[in-house]
């Protein structure tokens, strides 16, 4: 499969932090965001793909995400927590690459990227936002502040920024 072909098969189009996306699910269930008062969608789910060396850049969102593997090569989802902890999920069909994961969870407010394994190849995977992600809670990295308040992982964060 080629990254057109996957695109026009599950309607895809360009994602602001990098890669190509379709939202399938928004719960009907609605949910109160305690700090803010705001209805949000119980859940919402995802179709993400990487391909061509294409990464998802650094941001955060203000609910828990679960990623979860479809197809293609692994990924590797880079999250850092509020601590500075860096950690690592290898995302990947795990019958034919024993050291990756089916499911990973990035916890809500942690920074994280993703970029795929081979540079020239494809990864198909879906995210879980509960409660629902919008856009009003996305944010994308400010780079230079994000690698000046840890600099153990600048090199990672200036790769994937």
């Amino acid at each position: 499969m080629d990254k057109n072909a996957l695109i026009r098969r599950f309607g895809l189009k360009p994602h602001p932090e990098g890669g190509y996306f379709r939202e399938t699910y928004r719960s009907a269930s609605q949910v109160t965001r305690e700090s803010s008062g705001l209805q949000r969608a119980a859940s919402t789910a995802i179709y993400y793909l990487l391909s061509d060396g294409a990464h998802s850049a650094w941001h955060r969102i203000r609910s828990d995400e679960v990623w979860h593997f479809y197809a293609g090569d692994p990924i590797e989802v880079h999250v850092i927590d509020a601590h500075g902890a860096l950690t690592t999920h290898r995302l990947g069909n795990t019958l034919t690459h024993p050291d990756a994961e089916f499911q990973a969870v990035v916890s809500a407010g942690d920074w994280f990227a993703a970029v795929c394994t081979a540079p020239a190849g494809f990864a198909l995977v879906g995210c879980t936002v509960a409660p629902g992600f919008e856009f009003s809670e996305f944010e994308m990295a400010d780079v230079d502040a994000l690698a000046a308040a840890h600099p153990e992982h600048r090199a990672l964060i200036a790769r994937l920024g």
